[in-house]
């Protein structure tokens, strides 16, 4: 619907009020106001909840893979014929047996609950990207070497070079019965993962060394399967399921975080209904701004009227004032949600040190900062959204401009 100039004038003069016309400028500013915080706030919502999902699948599925082959009894015999069926499976991009078993480790009188995590020498790298002190290099088959999780060390008191023991309760038989293995590793790497609970727990090992400490001769206990995309999964490993049934479980990602990412999902929904009712509020700012303007533009719209102005005109005029007020409100929060995204760790700290609180609590968050992630089309939507209410809020204002009766309006002028 294109304007003509006498329209775009009048329009652009009704959405700069004059001096006497003070209070429609104000409700048409707090309109843009509302309609940007909401729109950003939508923004920066939306793309912390995709970036919390996407950041905690990575890493958890970096360290877990996107699917696990277990057999019953936490002890696979046969598991290079299953490792080669795996691999053979179309969609599986990568297969690798692995040892992950919870023991027992103490150090200065200290005992913590561990997740020894025994992997073959190509993986180790890969799974500990980001090392903070020392070298995965050092933990060769063989030399009791281990890696263990920043909050670990941090909790235990460990330091790089220092001896951990490692209690395995399934040990040797006596008469006097049975006597846990304890094996003594030395610290020769200190690694973080991102997230809290793998970062508390996680001991990283050689498969063989895991293989010795757990007495499970040429056995492992799982097979740990990456699919080419994480959210088919399920369908992926839906022929191995079958034909490995009886002899072990598949189990995918989305069941062994099922809790977790059920929960993100209702929140994230949750969340953007609340929102969505913000951006609700604000079009009908802009709603009641149009028809604070059409009140007092009353007669100056009779005398458009007698001039020959067409109702489609004043359709035009009022329309066109409302739109851009919500155009320039979605803009602004658009702009404001990536600013605040981009500067959102320091913002953060900023609010710590206001408050004196801890906002963001890796053991309750999970991961160490806050993660945020934008969506292209969910950006698009969003802007639709805010555009499309505040379109639908000029409607009645300016049907009620263009009905405007001039013969009742200057009877009495």
């Amino acid at each position: 619907m294109f304007l003509s100039t006498f329209e775009w004038t009048i329009a652009k003069r009704y959405m700069m009020p004059g001096r006497s016309e003070a209070v429609i400028a104000l409700v048409a500013s707090i309109s843009i106001g509302v309609v940007m915080l909401s729109v950003a706030m939508l923004v920066i919502v939306m793309s912390v909840m995709n970036g919390f999902r996407a950041e905690l699948l990575e890493r958890i599925t970096g360290l877990n893979g996107h699917a696990v082959v277990q057999a019953y009894g936490g002890r696979m015999d046969d598991w290079q014929d299953v490792l080669e069926e795996v691999r053979s499976t179309p969609g599986v991009t990568r297969a690798q047996p692995m040892i992950d078993a919870p023991l027992l480790a103490t150090f200065n009188g200290r005992a913590e609950a561990v997740l020894v995590r025994g992997n073959l020498q190509e993986d180790i790298e890969r799974l500990t990207p980001n090392v903070l002190i020392g070298n995965m290099e050092s933990l060769q088959p063989g030399e009791r070497n281990i890696a263990i999780g920043s909050r670990l060390a941090l909790k235990m008191g460990a330091r790089l070079g220092d001896v951990i023991t490692v209690v395995n309760p399934q040990g040797r038989s006596t008469p006097f019965g049975t006597v846990p293995r304890q094996i003594g590793y030395t610290v020769t790497a200190i690694f973080e993962v991102g997230v809290y609970d793998f970062d508390e727990r996680f001991v990283i090992m050689p498969i063989e060394n895991a293989q010795t400490l757990l007495l499970m001769g040429d056995a492992v206990s799982v097979i740990e399967v990456t699919t080419e995309d994480a959210d088919r999964t399920r369908e992926i490993m839906t022929p191995v399921a079958e034909s490995l049934n009886g002899r072990a479980v598949v189990t995918v990602w989305q069941e062994m975080n099922a809790s977790l990412f059920e929960a993100l999902q209702v929140e994230r929904v949750a969340m953007a209904f609340a929102l969505g009712i913000i951006v609700l509020v604000a079009a009908f700012n802009i709603l009641s701004s149009l028809v604070m303007l059409v009140r007092s533009k009353t007669r100056d719209i009779a005398i458009m009227r007698t001039m020959g102005a067409r109702r489609k005109s004043l359709l035009k005029i009022f329309v066109t004032a409302g739109s851009i007020v919500g155009a320039l409100g979605t803009f602004a929060g658009l702009l404001l949600g990536f600013v605040v995204l981009y500067f959102r760790q320091p913002i953060v700290g900023v609010i710590e040190g206001l408050s004196g609180q801890q906002l963001w609590n890796p053991e309750v968050r999970f991961l160490t900062e806050l993660p945020a992630r934008v969506d292209p089309v969910e950006i698009f939507f969003i802007a639709l959204m805010a555009m499309g209410l505040s379109f639908l809020a000029t409607l009645y204002p300016a049907w009620r401009a263009a009905n405007t009766d001039p013969v009742e309006v200057l009877r009495y002028e």
